[in-house]
């Protein structure tokens, strides 16, 4: 079993050029932030009305729950740090769905796309494959892998 030392190191062989860097700086939150709301978006048995932070459960709490999850098997530092970005997420999809510009899966499908488009010229520059190619669990480790970095900053350990 892999530890997050191990993911995090395997995940940074293939985000060495620093434009790939910046690309990734902007493109995962705004991946996760979209994944968040097209999740969000699936519609919800109208007979659970329970309220989580004053909003209707809805799908995106119980995927960011099983997330949380997973990221707390990897570190508890820095699962708190991803936990709090993903109430983010979910704050900010709810402010765009009640915005009702245009349905949030619209606006979340526009920024998936957009930030797929980035990610993919990102590593067109770097030279090397994203590393969900070889494992599909990257795509978890690519926030995690941005939350380390902020850590290291403030200096938490992780």
């Amino acid at each position: 079993m892999k530890t997050l030392q191990n993911w995090l190191d395997e995940y940074g062989e293939s985000h060495q050029n620093p434009t790939n860097k910046a690309v990734h700086w902007i493109c995962v939150p705004a991946i996760f932030f979209s994944v968040v709301g097209l999740i969000w978006s699936i519609p919800f048995p109208d007979f659970l009305e329970w309220k989580v932070m004053g909003q209707d459960l809805n799908w995106a709490f119980i995927a960011l729950s099983l997330v949380f999850l997973y990221y707390l098997t990897l570190s508890f530092s820095l699962s708190v740090g991803l936990f709090l970005f993903g109430a983010l997420c979910l704050a900010g999809n709810s402010y765009l769905d009640g915005l009702e510009l245009m349905p949030l899966w619209g606006i979340s499908l526009i920024i998936f796309a957009v930030a797929w488009v980035g990610q993919f010229w990102g590593h067109k520059i770097e030279g090397k494959k994203p590393s969900f190619f070889k494992d599909i669990q990257f795509l978890m480790i690519g926030p995690a892998w941005l939350m380390h970095f902020i850590y290291k900053k403030i200096g938490i350990p992780y």
